[in-house]
């Protein structure tokens, strides 16, 4: 690997992102952190965590995103069977190739199988790293829909974060409980709920939320608390910093 040197800037992203790690409890806490502090050091649409058990199977998975994901892409990606990162993860431990980066039109030639998938899904740049086979289980995590190709430096920071990611993931899987792989990942912010949230933002009451969603400000009202509860926050103000950090309103396209 090429020497990597992190900018000044990167440098404080890195620490920050590791500092953030610390926090990380539960499922919840890992969705903020990794849609917060780590998107500043990797940016991404989707993150795939999986942790493998001392025999080496598949104990639990994680599909993190931001944006509304359909079951079915979910399904695709994070199946504990025949999901596409988990494939590709086998495929990347038993060859001893990590970290590994895909770039959109530039696969790799031990990994050409799987460009056409990534193709159809819009998710050419991928980034790819886990652990060796640890005693007590290995992780392994897969970056989908990286903005820009992911290179050298994005393969070096992703390693400095390894054991962060690991962490966290084995934290996941204990308060998961012992059972079978879900791969069902956090409950992301609907588009609904994003653009109540945009229009919060903009000061609206929730009965005048609702009248330009056409719907009453109860519901208005109810979305709010599912938004509270999935962000970890407390209130309107924090709902909208919280979202205005992790990007979700950019992604909202409210009716005018």
């Amino acid at each position: 690997m090429e020497t990597v040197i992190p900018t000044r800037v990167e440098q404080e992203y890195l620490l920050t992102a590791i500092e953030a790690s610390l926090h990380v409890r539960d499922a919840r806490s890992c969705f903020l952190w990794t849609q917060g502090p780590l998107q500043a050091v990797l940016p991404h649409r989707i993150l795939v965590c999986l942790q493998f058990g001392a025999d080496d199977q598949l104990d639990h998975v994680e599909c993190l995103h931001s944006n509304v994901l359909g079951r079915d892409a979910m399904q695709l990606l994070a199946h504990p069977c025949h999901g596409l990162a988990v494939r590709m993860a086998r495929h990347c431990r038993n060859e001893a190739t990590l970290p590994v980066s895909l770039e959109a039109g530039a696969q790799p030639a031990a990994l050409a199988m799987f460009e056409p998938e990534l193709r159809a899904q819009g998710l050419d740049n991928v980034l790819l790293h886990g652990t060796e086979k640890l005693a007590g289980g290995a992780t392994f995590f897969a970056l989908f829909g990286m903005p820009q190709r992911p290179h050298a430096r994005h393969a070096y920071f992703l390693e400095l974060l390894l054991p962060q990611l690991h962490l966290a993931m084995l934290r996941i899987g204990q308060g998961s409980g012992a059972g079978p792989s879900r791969g069902e990942g956090v409950r992301p912010v609907s588009r609904r709920e994003m653009e109540i949230l945009h229009w919060v933002r903009e000061g609206k009451s929730n009965d005048e939320v609702g009248q330009i969603l056409g719907i009453s400000g109860l519901t208005v009202k109810n979305h709010l608390q599912r938004i509270y509860k999935t962000l970890g926050v407390r209130n309107r103000t924090q709902a909208v910093a919280r979202g205005t950090a992790l990007r979700l309103l950019d992604a909202a396209h409210p009716h005018a």
